[in-house]
């Protein structure tokens, strides 16, 4: 009977560590695909006359953008695209407002596009990213109102900028409240609620790869800093940052603040979703607080 329990034991031991031996594998090679750069070739788009522009960054990238000029100029947007993504992604944005009559700066973070970058950083060196681009856009533009829109990563590099960005107003969609609540969501959108367990091993690598800690990586707390008006946008079914920990951040966010949901949207293109709503939310918001 004892040598019985003692196999059975051995048995659930061995199960255990190849269980562990696995989590560590699947996080490390999440850790490698998320962090890695996304560079590539974007183009230029031929139905809109982008001035492609360059500058400098504490990032110690060179952030490569497009400005675009509407016919008045009244005030500027910069747009900030998601992970993965590019200034590509942000070209129907720059539209409307353009015909709005918004100048607008659109840019590829480092390790994003055409701006080179070691890593991805989900934030941290992206923050810098988003300083060096409302600089720029002051400078373009002096005396003129200044907002900047950012979705998800470019929301939370706009949240974590310090000192907070020098602007009038923030719209931030779909961002996360902490890296730590990030690795969370998305690992349990891979393998099940359970996945969540294994969140450690994924913001663990964070010193290593990127060169910050967890404590680096808290939009919720920085927003409870930034004292112009802040606009948070979420979907309602969206895994990668839920409609909760959006309520959340907004509850932990600084007065003036706003908070509109899109109805059945997920972490997606929320103008592609619902393009009239999304223009008039949008709109609404800059001709307020960028007079």
């Amino acid at each position: 009977m004892m040598r019985f329990v003692q196999r059975r034991w051995k048995m659930l031991g061995a199960i255990f560590a190849l269980i562990l031996v696995c989590g560590l594998i699947a996080s490390w090679a999440m850790g490698a695909s998320l962090c890695a750069p996304c560079n590539h070739a974007v183009g230029t788009p031929w139905d809109l006359a982008v001035e492609p522009v360059a500058f400098p960054s504490k990032s110690g990238a060179i952030i490569h953008g497009w400005l675009l000029e509407s016919k008045t100029n009244h005030a500027v947007v910069v747009l900030q695209h998601g992970i993965h993504g590019s200034r590509k992604e942000l070209v129907e944005r720059a539209r409307f407002l353009s015909e709005a009559g918004y100048a607008v700066l659109m840019f590829d973070f480092q390790a994003h596009g055409e701006s080179i970058g070691s890593h991805i950083t989900f934030g941290y060196l992206e923050s810098r990213d988003s300083q060096a681009a409302v600089a720029f856009a002051k400078a373009r533009f002096p005396g003129k109102p200044l907002a900047v829109i950012g979705l998800s990563l470019g929301a939370a590099s706009a949240a974590l900028a310090e000192p907070p960005l020098d602007v009038q107003a923030l719209v931030l969609e779909m961002m996360y409240p902490t890296v730590v609540e990030a690795a969370k969501d998305r690992i349990a959108m891979r393998l099940g609620p359970p996945g969540r367990l294994l969140s450690p091993l994924l913001t663990a690598q964070l010193k290593w790869r990127v060169g910050c800690t967890t404590d680096d990586l808290r939009p919720i707390v920085s927003v409870g800093k930034i004292t112009v008006p802040k606009l948070f946008i979420a979907g309602t079914e969206d895994r990668d940052t839920t409609l909760a920990e959006s309520k959340e951040i907004f509850a932990r966010a600084a007065e003036p603040k706003n908070f509109v949901t899109f109805e059945g949207a997920r972490h997606e293109d929320l103008l592609a979703f619902a393009p009239d709503r999304y223009k008039k939310t949008i709109l609404e918001f800059l001709e307020t607080h960028l007079k």
